[in-house]
């Protein structure tokens, strides 16, 4: 499993470095801030919301309930890969990204205004769940335009490089969220965080549309799109087809494969950053700073990571970089969690840190990966599916399956467990990509 299956070139003309550069930057800092508004919400679901807006039972319920309400966003994901893939392909990929980034920082800011259910009652998590529902469509649009425009710009033999800058918003994200909350955390009493503290993350990503305008005035459309709207010029309107229906036709297992592939990466990462900030703070009793303060510097060792393994997947092939990531999660799942069971901050952290390797070794490659499964007429479309089911079938229910499995078992091994059987999926997954490009 050494190369990675390719449709075609991605830079059928040769853009200027300093416009490569610029878009690359414009990406990367799309997604950074995308993934940031993502993320306060699931810091938050694990510290505030499930008392201010999930009042009634236990505190485990209300956990489960704030949960539920993070994973409902994954849901809504698939929509924004489907309607932004859609019209990415026939209308450029820079439009559904301002998009993306503009519902993004509304919904966020909308949070970081909510009244709580003690103010408005049931209304406020009905609201919640508006909101969220909101930004998971939007995070689902903006991957791969973001992701697009990184690697339609690259020069031959770059694109993993390339790619991974757009990968690098998710660390950054987190780095940037954690800190945030940080930083309200140590500036406010317990009361005051609960009160309003827990807001003013929310209310930062409302920097988000500053930098939606920019990409709308500055950043040009992609050539790979251009040649492709060429083509479709070139066709009689009747015999245009849609990029979904080509997909879901054509196509549809390759869509599955790449979810199936990464959906233990999306999982685990929500595991580490999310589930385990509720695990030990509310199970074993470790101090809610010193476990955002792991994360964080964790995610700072992402930023090194995932670049890394990209710039080697240029070298030696995505697939076999993609597969030692998917097999480290496995081999590693088990020793995460005996180590965290410790109570521990040092075992927490380098427990965390290893699996964030092997998620950065997987990361890393993944963008142009699902690139190079499609071709640019239904690129859009197929690589934000592919994604999209996995963020579904993995993050998003990853923290609330967690809950329920240590509830159910008494034990961290269960959740361990869940992330092999991931992580099995992912192998098979990857076996047949494999083959496929083999036989190419």
């Amino acid at each position: 499993m050494d190369t990675a299956p390719s449709a075609q070139p991605l830079t059928p003309t040769a853009p200027t470095v300093g416009n490569r550069r610029r878009v690359a930057t414009a990406a990367a800092l799309a997604s950074a801030v995308e993934w940031y508004d993502y993320f306060v919400f699931g810091i938050a679901a694990a510290l505030v919301l499930g008392d201010l807006y999930f009042p009634a039972g236990s505190p485990t319920a209300g956990v489960l309930a704030s949960f539920a309400t993070f994973a409902v966003g994954f849901l809504a994901r698939p929509l924004g890969g489907i309607v932004a893939g859609q019209l990415g392909d026939k209308r450029g990929r820079k439009p559904m990204l301002v998009l993306a980034l503009t519902l993004m920082g509304l919904a966020t800011t909308g949070i970081g205004l909510l009244p709580t259910y003690e103010t408005i009652g049931v209304a406020a998590p009905i609201l919640l769940v508006l909101f969220r529902v909101l930004q998971g469509i939007a995070v689902g649009a903006q991957w791969g335009g973001a992701m697009l425009m990184a690697t339609e710009y690259a020069p031959e033999g770059k694109r993993g490089i390339y790619g991974s800058f757009v990968q690098l918003g998710v660390p950054i994200g987190v780095v940037t969220a954690n800190t945030v909350f940080l930083l309200a955390g140590a500036f406010t009493t317990d009361a005051a965080f609960a009160a309003w503290g827990w807001r003013v993350p929310f209310l930062v990503g409302l920097f988000v549309l500053v930098l939606a305008w920019y990409i709308h005035t500055r950043v040009e459309e992609t050539p790979e799109f251009r040649e492709a709207e060429k083509k479709l010029a070139e066709q009689e309107k009747a015999e245009q087809s849609s990029p979904l229906r080509t997909i879901l036709k054509d196509h549809l297992g390759t869509v599955l494969l790449a979810g199936g592939s990464f959906a233990v990466n999306t999982a685990t990462f929500y595991i580490i950053i999310t589930g385990v900030l509720d695990y030990t703070t509310r199970e074993l009793g470790m101090k809610r700073s010193a476990v955002l303060t792991v994360s964080l510097c964790i995610s700072l060792t992402q930023l090194v990571l995932i670049p890394a393994a990209a710039a080697l997947s240029d070298r030696i092939g995505r697939i076999r970089i993609y597969a030692l990531g998917a097999a480290g999660i496995a081999l590693w799942a088990v020793p995460m969690f005996l180590l965290i069971d410790t109570g521990s901050l040092l075992w927490l952290a380098v427990g965390t840190f290893v699996t964030s390797c092997f998620l950065s070794i997987m990361y890393g490659p993944q963008a142009a990966l699902f690139a190079e499964l499609f071709t640019p007429e239904m690129r859009y479309t197929g690589a934000s599916l592919g994604y999209q089911i996995a963020a579904v079938l993995g993050g998003g229910l990853a923290p609330f399956v967690m809950v329920l499995l240590l509830e159910a078992t008494g034990t961290s091994m269960a959740v361990s467990g869940y992330i092999i059987g991931l992580a099995v999926i992912a192998l098979l997954s990857i076996k047949v990509l494999a083959d496929r490009a083999r036989s190419r």
